[in-house]
């Protein structure tokens, strides 16, 4: 049985449903209707447009511009304050109900999930026929559109589901990449950010087709592994399953809110290196040692990204774990100002279980500090000792001086 991947994305989440919260209450307009946007407090976080109606659209006003500007474009629209919580209530209603149809879940965010279609396959029927009827299912219970892509894997679904919206079905299968995604701008692809498209554009890339029929190597030397995966992407390529557990359960992470956007590579740096102590305390305190690390990134757009690399074998180390973490940002960053960074580690192992050393698994650490390097033993070392001064003491006992002046909100 071939397999089918759905990706399911609610059509302007947080306007529809504050929207449809207002409606209950008794409001005569309908905010899908007229020129409106959900966005923040002007005075906090620079107030940005988390989401726009059919109409503001028109207006030219995008997802994640400043307020300020959305409102010079149109005077007259309407702003309504996120309900987040009111969120959470409708995108739980909304996987409940998805769960019922087919168990095998993968939500990504707040208001989009994957769906592994194929084990239900034969019990509803063709896909497209088979989304066409969940979309609309979903419009008549709850009252909001939604849209769905399908494929055979996860990033054509993705693709597919953002082609022509609000309330449609699209397929993307690999036999109508040629004609359905290779037209498209190289902006289109998913992961494929500004400063990508800036790199691609100088060498001449700039659709969809010209960066699937690109050299892998040319690709390599300009973007390293991320321009590989891009190459990926554009040719319908992607393994990754859809993921129907937590997979928090099997590694240890932590995830940063920033009270102010990270704007250089040095901010988040910083912001890396306060991360990697927490999570190489937490692997060493459980005795484990992780053999992925992976790093997530949230902008002020409020898009996330994430990448993640396999080492060759397992570490705890907390210079080990920030380094890697540091050269994964440089390869995924977009230059666009970070409101959320996050460490993730999994494929852990107790640590004493035996590994096979090698010179490759030392810490890259830059030349610039190779002179203030110590040797692995002795990290060893003094990671055990700040560990149990910690754990007398208190987990803000010892502090790294370049960490100091970081005022961040760990989530």
């Amino acid at each position: 049985m071939h397999k089918t991947i759905f990706h399911i994305d609610v059509n302007s989440a947080y306007l529809s449903w504050s929207a449809l919260e207002l409606l209950s209450q008794g409001a005569d307009i309908d905010l899908r209707d007229i020129p409106s946007i959900i966005g923040g407090d002007m005075e906090k976080r620079h107030g940005v447009v988390l989401a726009k109606s059919i109409p503001a659209k028109a207006y030219g006003i995008k997802t994640g511009e400043p307020i300020v500007h959305a409102l010079r474009k149109c005077p007259c629209l309407t702003l309504q304050a996120p309900d987040h919580m009111l969120y959470r209530r409708r995108s739980a209603e909304l996987m409940d109900f998805l769960s019922h149809i087919c168990p095998d879940i993968e939500q990504v965010s707040v208001d989009e999930c994957y769906m592994d279609y194929t084990p239900v396959a034969a019990q509803y029927g063709e896909p497209y026929s088979a989304a066409v009827k969940i979309k609309d299912s979903i419009h008549q219970r709850f009252g909001y559109t939604v849209n769905i892509g399908i494929s055979n894997c996860k990033v054509l679904a993705k693709m597919a589901s953002d082609f022509q919206k609000p309330d449609l079905a699209h397929t993307l299968f690999p036999e109508e990449i040629k004609d359905k995604m290779w037209p498209l701008p190289v902006s289109s692809l998913y992961m494929c950010g500004q400063s990508s498209v800036e790199a691609l554009k100088k060498l001449e890339i700039l659709t969809i087709g010209d960066l699937a029929s690109a050299d892998k190597s040319i690709l390599a030397a300009h973007l390293k592994s991320h321009g590989i995966m891009l190459w990926e992407y554009a040719n319908g390529i992607d393994s990754s399953k859809v993921a129907t557990g937590h997979t928090d359960l099997k590694g240890i992470g932590n995830s940063v809110t920033l009270k102010e956007d990270a704007l250089t590579r040095e901010d988040a740096f910083r912001v890396l290196l306060s991360l990697a102590e927490t999570v190489a305390g937490r692997l060493r305190k459980s005795r484990q040692m992780a053999g992925m690390i992976g790093i997530e990134i949230k902008y002020n757009t409020f898009r996330k990204v994430s990448h993640q690399l396999t080492l060759q074998n397992p570490v705890s180390a907390t210079d080990i774990i920030y380094h890697k973490a540091c050269s994964l940002f440089d390869e995924l960053w977009d230059g666009i100002p970070i409101r959320l960074l996050g460490i993730r580690t999994s494929k852990l192992k107790p640590e004493d279980e035996p590994v096979q050393l090698s010179l490759f698994d030392l810490p890259e650490i830059p030349s610039s500090h190779r002179d203030t390097a110590i040797s692995t033993s002795k990290q060893k070392k003094l990671n055990q000792a700040l560990d149990s001064i910690r754990k007398k003491y208190g987990e803000d006992s010892v502090i790294r001086g370049s960490l100091l002046h970081i005022k961040d909100d760990e989530t």
